[in-house]
């Protein structure tokens, strides 16, 4: 078994047991192509793929694509185009939007996709192959829309070798996240362990353990500790643990913890970081990756109504593969 192949595994089971309806809207990619064959061959989920029907139909013949689990639309003569548009101008006439300008923007790939997540002709959505994570991100949060009582849409990476998994947040949208934002993160990532079989045990990460550091990012990650162990003894259902601020040895490292961080409730086993902010995140989860030869699976987006999830544009089919039964389990009802 490869390092990698047991988190796959697991989800790629759960996913094929689930069977949902997920769109590509970079379907003309042709490692988009490679991902949904290899799920249609898996019968892990139904594929719906957006873009010049010859063009991405050739691609899948060439991979060997179950075509019986996969839809090919092209966007621009679909039936469902005028209902879109409709339904797309209620939605943002009280931006300036007409129905010329709606017409036009549901024939874009993206915003056809993230229509089919809104009128429930689909399960969830990936992308960001292509597409910016900005031009991902906009139409979901225009149409699909935050999550009720979500105040914060964050992101998170999947960190897998062999039977380790971790969940790094937020690596990709908040930049300096403020108090609030931070407990409303910890709290969007301890529900997507949860969702995964995961116990959350949280640790909130800074330069400084206890105290041991002096500075303004030192006293605001301290403020965001509390704040999100106030917001999950609330709100979260389920057994978790969660401590701060704490370097990253003191929160992964048992001998270390003894010494850094005695009595912390973690004990030097997080398996859930939070990063106090975007540069650290993102910096982490490509070490991770490119040093440590981790496998690193996102960003998959927390608090929006509906699975949407972003790729990095130098993404895999193999990545994209995962992020498609990630996707599907986040959809799970």
């Amino acid at each position: 078994m490869s390092e990698t192949e047991q988190f796959l595994t697991n989800i790629k089971e759960k996913a094929k047991s689930l069977c949902r309806h997920i769109v590509l809207p970079e379907g003309e990619d042709k490692r988009m192509a490679e991902a949904a064959s290899m799920a249609s061959k898996e019968k892990m989920a139904k594929i719906t793929m957006l873009g010049v029907a010859e063009r991405i139909t050739a691609k899948l013949k060439e991979t060997g694509a179950a075509m019986d689990m996969i839809n090919v639309v092209n966007t621009a003569d679909s039936p469902k185009l005028k209902e879109y548009a409709e339904e797309f101008y209620q939605l943002r006439k009280k931006k300036g939007i007409d129905m010329s300008k709606a017409e036009q923007a549901v024939k874009d790939s993206m915003y056809f996709g993230t229509m089919m997540l809104k009128k429930g002709d689909a399960d969830g959505l990936v992308a960001g192959a292509v597409h910016s994570s900005a031009d991902t991100i906009r139409p979901a949060l225009q149409i699909v829309k935050c999550a009720p009582s979500v105040n914060t849409v964050s992101s998170m990476f999947f960190i897998c070798r062999g039977e380790e998994t971790y969940l790094f947040s937020d690596c990709g949208l908040n930049l300096n996240p403020t108090t609030e934002q931070h407990a409303d993160i910890a709290l969007a990532t301890a529900n997507t362990a949860r969702q995964f079989g995961i116990k959350p045990r949280i640790a909130m990460l800074c330069y400084s353990t206890k105290g041991s550091g002096l500075g303004p990012d030192v006293e605001a990650m301290q403020e965001a500790t509390k704040a999100a162990k106030e917001k999950l003894a609330s709100e979260f259902e389920g057994d978790y643990a969660i401590d701060g601020e704490l370097q990253l040895d003191a929160a992964f490292v048992p001998k270390v913890a003894e010494k850094k961080a005695p009595g912390s409730p973690l004990e030097g086993k997080a398996n859930v970081f939070i990063f106090p902010d975007l540069c650290a995140g993102n910096i982490a989860y490509k070490l991770a990756e490119r040093m440590g030869g981790m496998s690193a699976y996102g960003p998959i987006l927390q608090g929006i109504a509906k699975p949407v999830n972003d790729l990095s544009r130098g993404c895999s089919a193999r990545d994209i593969l995962a992020t498609i039964a990630i996707t599907a389990i986040q959809g799970e009802k």
